[in-house]
C-alpha cells in the first residue's frame, strides 16, 4: 500500500522547490549504490549552545529528508543524525558560562572530561549535549543524538580510523596541500590524547605501526614519549579528517554546510575517497548578515538569538525564515520578523484552496512535513456561510496593540470578541500567540520607533468626513464596509483622486496610496500598515472616531513626544 497519495507522489517528481531538488539528487545517489537506507547529518560544536544557526541547519536538513520520503514513497528508512563533536579540545573559555575560573584549568581538554560550570551533568560537553537535544526535541524534530566521544570509545569508528592510519600518507598530502609552511611542518590527522594530562595533543607524530594501530608523538614540554593506539577514543582525528571519516564510518547519505565551509566540504570530501567511501550529497547554504549587512558572528554578538525570535514570532515563521531562499545571503534582525509572521499566515492561508503542484511549492507544506494544520480563521462581517473568514494578521494586531494602548492580553481580547465573539484564546491558541508576540514586539520596538505627525488642512477635512461616515454605519458593519466608506470619502478628495487606474471613471475615481498613507502617519505615526476595514471593525467603530479626534486635537503627537522624553530621561 502506498505510502503517500499517488497525486502527491507525481507532483513531487516534478516540483522546483529546492527540498525536492535537494533530495532528487540523493535518490539518484541510491539508486547508483544499491543502498537501503538515507542517511542524514548535521554536526554540532558543543563548545557553545545550539544558536539560531543550528536550528536552520536542523530545520533544512529535515525538509530534505521528508521529501525524499515523498519521492521514495516511504520506501527507503531514513535517519538523521545529530552529531556533537564532544571529544574535540576545549580551546577557549565561553563568556556566557559561570565558574568561569572551573573551565579555565582544563583547557585542552576533551569536552566530555571538562567540569560542568553548571553543575548539572558530569561535564560540559555533556551539558551542553543536553541543551541540544532539549533544543531539539522543543521544535519536535526526529533526530537519532550521537556523541563523538561515546562512538570513539564505543569503537564505532575503529575500522576506519585504521584504515585512516593506513593511508595516512594520502591524507597527509592532501591536507598539507592545504596549510602554510609553518603549520604543515607539525601537521598530523591524528590528535592523540595525552595518558597524563588528558589534553588532546597537536603535535607531529613520529612514527606509526599500521599492524599495531598505534602512533608513537612526544611531549613537547616534557620530551616524553608516548605510543597511542588510534582506536578505541585514545585518540582522535583533527576535524577536516574527522568529518571524512565520520561520513565513511557512519554511511552518511547527505549533509549540508555554510558557504565559509565550501574548501573544507572540498577537503573532506578528497579524503573520503582516499578512505574508499563516497562524500555526501548536500549543498551550501548563505550566512545570515545583521542589520548593517555585515556577516553575524557569535563572538561580536551582532546576530538575533533563537530565543529573541521567539520573544516575537511563532517557531513556524522562524522556520519560513529558514526554508527561503537558503542560498541567498539574507538579513537576521527585528525587523524580519513581522514579515515573516504574517506570510507564514498567508501561505497558510492559501494552501487548502492550492494542488499538489502549488501545495509542494508552499513553504506552509514543507515546514510541517507535509501536514499543514488548518489556518485560524476569523469572520469578518456577515453571518453562517455568507461571512468573509480571514486570519488576524501580525500587523493589524500591532496597530491594536497601539491604539489600544495596553499590554494586558486580555484587553486586546475583549476588541477581538466585539468583533468576534465566538473567538477565544481556548479556540484560537496560535492568535492568542500571536497576541502575546504582538504586545512584546510593538513594546519593544515599535513605539520606540514610531513618528507621529499632525494632519494639514487638505487631510482634517477628510479625516473629518471620515469620522462623520464611520458615525453612519452601523456598529457592527463588515471590515469590506469599513473599507468602502473609507474610499469613498478619498474619492471625493482631489488629492488622493487617480483617473488612470483602470477601473477609474469621471464618476468615481479610483484612491491613490496617499491616502492610506496619510492614515498611517497621522493615525498610527508609522509609514505603513494594515487594511484600514479590518482594524477598525476589530477596534470599534466608535474607537476609531475617538482615535480619529485624537489625532486632530495633536493628542496622539504629544503622547508620544512625553514617551519619547521619558524614554530617553531614564535611558
Amino acid at each position: 500500500m502506498s505510502a503517500f497519495e499517488p497525486a502527491l507522489i507525481e507532483a513531487a517528481r516534478v516540483s522546483a522547490a529546492w527540498p525536492f531538488e535537494e533530495a532528487k539528487k540523493l535518490v539518484a545517489r541510491l539508486q547508483k549504490s544499491g543502498k537501503q537506507e538515507a542517511v542524514f547529518e548535521t554536526g554540532y560544536g558543543p563548545s557553545g549552545l545550539p544558536h539560531i544557526g543550528t536550528f536552520g541547519e536542523v530545520a533544512r536538513t529535515s525538509m530534505v529528508r521528508h521529501a525524499f520520503q515523498v519521492l521514495t514513497d516511504g520506501a527507503i528508512p531514513t535517519r538523521l543524525i545529530a552529531f556533537s563533536d564532544d571529544l574535540d579540545g576545549l580551546r577557549k573559555v565561553p563568556d556566557n558560562v559561570p565558574n568561569k575560573e572551573l573551565l579555565a584549568r582544563h583547557l585542552g581538554q576533551p569536552l566530555t572530561e571538562v567540569p560542568d560550570p553548571f553543575g548539572t551533568h558530569d561535564s560540559f560537553g555533556r551539558h551542553n549535549n543536553a541543551r541540544l537535544c532539549a533544543f531539539l526535541d522543543q521544535f519536535g524534530f526526529d533526530y537519532e543524538f550521537k556523541s563523538s566521544t561515546d562512538a570513539y570509545r564505543a569503537g564505532e569508528f575503529d575500522a576506519t580510523l585504521l584504515k585512516t592510519l593506513a593511508r595516512f600518507d594520502q591524507v597527509m598530502k592532501i591536507m598539507l596541500a592545504t596549510l602554510r609552511e609553518e603549520r604543515a611542518a607539525t601537521y598530523s590527522p591524528f590528535l592523540p590524547i595525552h595518558p597524563k594530562t588528558r589534553i588532546v595533543m597537536q603535535v607531529p607524530i613520529e612514527a606509526s605501526d599500521v599492524a599495531a594501530g598505534t602512533i608513537t608523538w612526544s611531549d613537547p614540554d616534557t620530551g616524553e614519549r608516548f605510543t597511542t593506539p588510534v582506536t578505541g577514543g585514545h585518540a582522535k582525528l583533527q576535524w577536516k579528517p574527522d568529518w571524512a571519516m565520520r561520513w565513511v564510518a557512519l554511511g552518511v547519505d547527505y549533509e549540508m554546510a555554510g558557504k565559509d565551509l565550501i574548501d573544507s566540504v572540498k577537503v573532506s570530501s578528497q579524503i573520503a575517497r582516499a578512505l574508499d567511501g563516497t562524500p555526501p550529497e548536500g549543498f551550501n547554504y548563505e550566512l545570515f548578515l545583521d542589520e548593517q549587512g555585515q556577516k553575524i558572528s557569535k563572538s561580536k554578538g551582532n546576530g538575533l538569538t533563537i530565543e529573541e525570535w521567539l520573544d516575537y514570532g511563532s517557531p513556524e515563521s522562524l522556520a519560513l525564515f529558514m526554508y527561503s531562499r537558503p542560498r541567498e545571503a539574507k538579513k537576521l534582525h527585528f525587523d524580519v520578523i513581522p514579515r515573516a509572521v504574517d506570510e507564514y499566515l498567508q501561505f497558510l492561508g492559501g494552501y487548502e484552496r492550492q494542488d499538489w503542484k502549488n501545495r509542494l511549492g508552499n513553504p506552509a507544506w514543507h515546514i510541517h512535513a507535509g501536514n499543514p494544520p488548518a489556518p485560524e480563521l476569523v469572520a469578518q462581517g456577515g453571518t453562517g456561510e455568507n461571512a468573509n473568514r480571514a486570519q488576524i494578521t501580525f500587523g493589524l494586531l500591532l496597530n491594536l496593540v497601539a491604539v489600544a494602548n495596553s499590554e494586558d492580553k486580555a484587553v486586546l481580547w475583549a476588541f477581538l470578541q466585539r468583533y468576534a465573539p465566538d473567538v477565544s484564546a481556548q479556540t484560537h491558541p496560535r492568535l492568542d500567540a500571536l497576541v502575546g508576540y504582538a504586545i512584546a514586539y510593538f513594546r519593544d520596538f515599535v513605539k520606540p520607533a514610531k513618528h507621529y505627525r499632525l494632519a494639514d488642512e487638505t487631510e482634517r477635512e477628510a479625516f473629518t468626513a471620515l469620522a462623520d461616515a464611520l458615525a453612519a454605519l452601523p456598529a457592527d458593519a463588515s471590515a469590506e464596509t469599513v473599507q468602502d466608506a473609507a474610499l469613498d470619502i478619498a474619492r471625493a478628495v482631489p488629492r488622493y483622486q487617480n483617473f488612470q487606474a483602470k477601473s477609474a471613471t469621471p464618476e468615481r475615481p479610483a484612491v491613490t496610496g496617499e491616502w492610506w498613507k496619510a492614515i498611517y502617519q497621522v493615525l498610527f505615526g508609522e509609514e505603513q500598515g494594515p487594511r484600514f476595514g479590518s482594524f477598525a471593525a476589530i477596534y470599534g467603530l466608535e474607537n476609531t472616531r475617538k482615535l480619529i479626534a485624537k489625532a486632530l486635537a495633536g493628542e496622539l503627537l504629544s503622547e508620544h513626544e512625553g514617551f519619547v522624553a521619558a524614554r530617553k530621561a531614564s535611558a
